[in-house]
């Protein structure tokens, strides 16, 4: 399924240990501290690696998370705001990610601009729970999704990068 980048990227973030959501108070920030150390771990790794495509941050109770994330192609740098909540079954079930500018243009996106993950990352997830946190959610969901989704949006003309816009 995943290349061996992936892989190797993957086996560099830290395994969650904490089995609780954001209605379990007290767990949950024991949870959250883990999300975070797991996120700065990839982020680290990624920047190392001349990889880093995203940027995320969270309200104050860490159940709602927004930011950016972007993918180069041909050289131009596509950016695009990126949300999502966390479920109150989580991390039971994976938060699903939405990339709202991107609402409508391909079939593998629902409502809301909710990108699609139900055949090959939920139930990679679903098998990791509670090891997966966010940090896999993006190496394994979002950054999979975009690599194949933004370069064939492009060549079909359906989004543009910035500078090509005013022309």
């Amino acid at each position: 399924m995943a290349d061996d980048a992936t892989r190797k990227a993957v086996s560099e973030i830290p395994l969650l240990k904490t089995n609780s959501g954001p209605r379990d108070k007290e767990l949950w920030v024991q949870r959250l501290r883990e999300e975070y150390l797991a996120l700065i771990k990839y982020v680290e790794n990624n920047k190392t690696a001349d990889n880093d495509w995203f940027r995320l941050e969270s309200n104050k109770e860490g159940t709602r998370w927004f930011g950016k994330c972007w993918y180069i192609h041909d050289l131009l740098k596509y950016e695009f705001d990126m949300e999502f909540d966390i479920p109150v079954t989580y991390p039971s079930t994976a938060p699903e990610i939405a990339i709202p500018e991107l609402d409508g243009k391909t079939a593998k996106m629902y409502r809301g601009g909710k990108i699609c993950l139900t055949d090959h990352f939920k139930p990679l997830w679903a098998r990791n729970v509670p090891k997966f946190g966010l940090a896999h959610l993006m190496a394994l969901g979002l950054g999979p999704w975009l690599a194949v989704e933004i370069p064939d949006l492009i060549s079909k003309g359906l989004i543009t990068h910035r500078e090509q816009q005013g022309s």
